[in-house]
């Protein structure tokens, strides 16, 4: 089941959701791309956080993972407006699989939070966050969850006009910046054609005080172009982008270097879907990509006397990576069985990453190739017009090649002279998963579920093989080349109700974890070799070695909205929102570090065909329950205001004006989640002006 759209809360609904009349409001009926089975009801065992394209476009994020910051369940690493990664229910990285309409995102995003995800939401239509079993789909690498981006770059349905297409522009006055977006689908018989591009240029932030926080510009752009052909059976499409992104790192010591990272992706991809019309096979779907990324981290260096020096601005490093995505699922036709109807698909995958590193971080993280294949089975059984169950397992083959050092115990070299030398390793791993969930329509339209899952997760390159400086990150990075592989069994429930003057959606889960991988500052600081580090305080980066322990991650997620009157032409209602997560390792080792903290929220908004406007308040609890060499994180309070004025053109034309004020308290803000909360404060108060023309 779907989680309530952000826009639903965000006072950003479409004019043509309203009626006249006082009837409640019910939330609109989508597909569910997150399901495996064609003509799957948002009411299946898919819980997915949307986020609408207008709600998006309102949003002052500059990255995938801001964008999403702020919803129930999720936060973001926040260690720089052009990179900053989502985080769910407490899990980041190698557990939180990024991609755009099905394929993986082909980046380095998980090798370094410095690293940016090149999905810009300026691009997106849709943003969907999946969780539960439904994110067996796409690998052990989703044991957190997926993240997958929308658009219509390659085009699945025939548009029902000749052209279409969306425009629009903004300005931020926190950042002094700008960013604008066009995109278009034009039709000629059963071919569509899409192009899309963007852009945004960012300053500076400010935050409170009247200050700006030093190194976080952002100057991003890029675009694509897509075709497909439609017959009477199915479609066939593909498409090329190409994205490219400059950006600063903030914190102390990178604002000083003027650290800053430049990187650009272009990616090829197909996709298509063949419907025989008879037999056995009800529909085969295939998607085929290829990615090609590279990024270079620049910045200065500094002089014997601890001042920057003159002139010393160089290349450090790069990193290369070059993948392959396919996959091919079968849908079987629907089969009556005694039991009831029973509906599923089959899949087979196959992914193979190529990461090079150059310069200086080639001793960060020899070269490495990792090969992941796999085949998966849903299916679901309706046992009554009241009771559903699902059932879904993968098995997965994991080939890494890399290459490391063997460091001593304690991560601390016995002398200043010692030498690391690079060592061949390859490791095999088979993770299998497996899922079980039964849905309930209860009265009052409300409907309840439970999941249990069993998934096993294969560590990746960087947590194995990791070995030296990362001059962005500002971390000495130590992997653990024995490493297991990872086991969560996790048990949710939720409770929904969708439609009528009170809607609603929570959920709790607990998830127990077998060697869960952790990656945590030992308290130790380095310089760019293993021997600095002898006296644990040698330089400028901070030691982080990767380990495993069992753990326990526990939650709550909830949001709901009440309508509450009729005032002039619209709907006045008040919404509700709360979450938490708690992390600590087994037999009392502490807790897990950078875990998000309680928020409590709410909001009043107002809805009419023309006029939408919303006032939205959430407060972040301090951050008490801190890991191992970490601080506490206080809490911070966050005002947001929209309005909107949308004028209807005549047809599919139409034009939307917004306001959209931001952190209005001008709260002083730092994310536990991050490294650099102690040196990097959050966006402050700004305001954003928001034209979009629709035809």
């Amino acid at each position: 089941m779907r989680a309530l759209p952000f826009w639903i809360f965000a006072g950003l609904l479409p004019p043509a959701a309203f009626a006249q009349t006082g009837e409640p409001i019910a939330l609109p009926q989508m597909a569910v791309t997150a399901s495996p089975i064609a003509g799957d009801q948002p009411g299946s065992f898919v819980p997915v956080t949307t986020l609408e394209q207008p709600a998006i476009a309102a949003s002052p994020a500059r990255s995938l993972g801001d964008a999403l910051r702020d919803e129930p369940g999720l936060s973001a690493t926040t260690f720089a407006p052009g990179a900053s990664r989502p985080i769910i229910r407490g899990l980041d990285n190698f557990r939180v699989r990024l991609q755009e309409n099905g394929f993986g995102a082909g980046d380095v995003s998980a090798y370094g939070e410095d690293h940016a995800v090149p999905l810009d939401p300026l691009t997106a239509e849709r943003i969907e966050v999946i969780r539960g079993p439904a994110s067996l789909r796409w690998g052990s690498q989703a044991i957190g969850g997926v993240v997958n981006v929308i658009n219509n770059r390659i085009p699945t349905s025939l548009p029902d006009q000749a052209v279409k297409g969306r425009v629009s522009g903004g300005w931020n006055s926190g950042s002094r910046g700008w960013d604008g977006t066009a995109s278009a689908d034009v039709r000629a018989g059963n071919v569509v054609m899409h192009g899309d591009l963007f852009g945004r240029n960012d300053g500076d932030y400010a935050i409170p005080g009247g200050r700006r926080q030093a190194n976080t510009g952002v100057r991003s752009d890029g675009g694509a172009v897509g075709l497909s052909y439609f017959f009477d059976q199915g479609f066939f499409g593909t498409s090329v982008s190409r994205f490219t992104s400059l950006y600063g790192i903030p914190g102390q010591i990178d604002a000083q270097l003027g650290t800053s990272i430049r990187m650009e992706q272009t990616r090829w991809a197909s996709r298509g879907e063949y419907r025989p019309g008879s037999g056995p096979i009800r529909s085969v779907n295939f998607w085929l990509g290829y990615t090609t990324y590279r990024h270079e981290e620049m910045g200065a260096d500094f002089a014997g006397d601890g001042t920057v020096e003159a002139g010393s601005r160089h290349v450090h490093g790069g990193f290369r990576n070059n993948s392959w995505d396919g996959r091919l699922e079968l849908q079987h036709m629907p089969v009556a069985t005694r039991l009831g109807e029973l509906n599923g698909s089959f899949g087979l995958s196959f992914e193979r990453e190529r990461l090079r590193t150059t310069g200086e971080f080639f001793e960060f993280l020899p070269p490495a190739t990792t090969t992941r294949s796999a085949a998966y089975v849903f299916e679901e059984l309706k046992l009554s017009p009241v009771w559903r169950l699902q059932a879904a397992a993968r098995l997965e083959f994991v080939n890494i090649d890399g290459a490391t050092a063997a460091f001593p115990q304690g991560n601390l070299p016995p002398s200043a002279e010692i030498e690391l030398e690079n060592g061949a390793r390859r490791r095999d791993f088979a993770p299998a998963s497996v899922s079980l969930g039964l849905l309930r329509d209860l009265p009052w339209a409300m409907q309840a579920r439970a999941t249990a899952q069993y998934v096993q997760r294969a560590p990746s390159a960087a947590e194995l093989f990791s070995r030296g400086a990362h001059d962005a990150s500002g971390t000495f990075d130590i992997g653990a080349p024995n490493l297991r592989k990872e086991a969560a069994s996790t048990l949710e429930l939720g409770l929904a109700r969708q439609t009528g003057a009170f809607r609603f959606d929570t959920s709790a889960y607990y998830s127990r974890y077998n060697g869960f991988i952790y990656r945590a500052l030992t308290g130790n600081s380095c310089g760019e070799e293993f021997a600095s580090c002898a006296s644990g305080s040698g330089g400028e980066f901070r030691q982080v070695a990767y380990g495993q322990r069992d753990a326990t991650f526990y939650g709550v997620e909830a949001r709901g909205e009440q309508d509450v009157m009729r005032l002039g032409e619209g709907m006045l209602g008040v919404s509700g929102r709360y979450d938490f997560v708690r992390a600590e390792f087994a037999n009392g080792a502490g807790n897990v570090p950078r875990i998000p903290p309680h928020r409590l929220g709410a909001g009043l908004w107002w809805r009419s065909p023309s006029w939408q406007a919303a006032l939205d308040y959430l407060h972040a609890f301090d951050q008490t329950r801190t890991g191992e060499n970490e601080t506490r994180t206080n809490g911070y309070d966050l005002l947001n205001l929209r309005v909107g004025y949308t004028a209807q053109l005549g047809g599919t034309r139409a034009v939307n004006l917004s306001v959209i004020g931001s952190n209005l308290l001008d709260s002083d803000m730092r994310n536990s989640a991050s490294f650099k909360k102690d040196e990097v404060l959050l966006p402050g108060r700004a305001v954003r002006l928001l034209a979009t023309f629709t035809f």
